[in-house]
């Protein structure tokens, strides 16, 4: 069993020679493997054979020359001049929209405590019906911002969107201030109503809402000797 598969390799060796001196002869019969070589010679660049090519250097753009408009061909040319940048911490001034808040009135602590309890007094005797509650004014309330926060437990009596509120005075009369709820407060119209009735820093302020947008508010003063004639 050895002598045959020994005798099919060296079969399948001289028909593999066989076929290589064949393809040999064909190359050779079309001159490809010179062809070949020499495309390899010619194809590589003789560094002798080179030549340096001078560059000259470009000009510099005269702008001078540039071509214009005919609509501006006639017209000066343009200026540019360095405008001086305004100093860091410089106040501006911008007229009467600056308030002077140098004199401003801050209440004691025994004042503020005396129109808070008095406040607070007053807010016992309302009805309970009405939902009700006690705002002691601070200087952001009556000067300056003019921003009036409301407690934030209030908020379930009040509008879910902004609104227009009504703020009825102890003598009947009316002013409007709109009400932010996602900020819980009043802004717009809050300053007519704190400047008409002269607010100061220590009143304290009792909101009553009678109506879903109406505020009733009774003022007690700060520097009020006896204000129960005046509730």
């Amino acid at each position: 069993m050895v002598a045959p598969k020994k005798k099919v390799s060296e079969n399948y060796e001289e028909s593999r020679n066989k076929r290589m001196e064949e393809n040999k002869k064909k190359l050779e019969d079309l001159k490809l493997t010179s062809l070949a070589l020499s495309l390899k010679l010619t194809s590589t660049p003789n560094k002798s054979s080179m030549k340096k090519v001078k560059r000259t250097p470009r000009k510099p753009l005269d702008l001078s020359t540039v071509r214009r408009s005919s609509r501006v061909v006639k017209k000066p040319p343009a200026i540019y001049k360095e405008e001086p940048i305004e100093i860091l911490g410089r106040r501006r001034s911008y007229g009467n929209k600056v308030r002077d808040l140098s004199n401003r009135v801050y209440a004691s602590d025994e004042d503020r405590e005396y129109a808070s309890g008095r406040a607070d007094e007053l807010h016992s005797t309302l009805q309970p019906g009405f939902p009700s509650f006690v705002k002691p004014m601070l200087q952001s309330h009556v000067s300056g911002g003019f921003w009036l926060g409301l407690p934030i437990h209030f908020k379930k009596h009040l509008p879910k969107r902004d609104e227009i509120m009504t703020l009825v005075d102890e003598d009947g009369d009316d002013w409007k201030a709109k009400y932010l709820p996602r900020k819980t407060g009043l802004s717009g119209g809050w300053k007519g109503f704190a400047e008409d009735h002269k607010l100061l820093d220590g009143d304290a302020l009792v909101f009553q809402l009678i109506k879903p947008t109406v505020f009733k508010v009774y003022i007690i003063r700060v520097n009020q000797a006896d204000d129960s004639d005046n509730v």
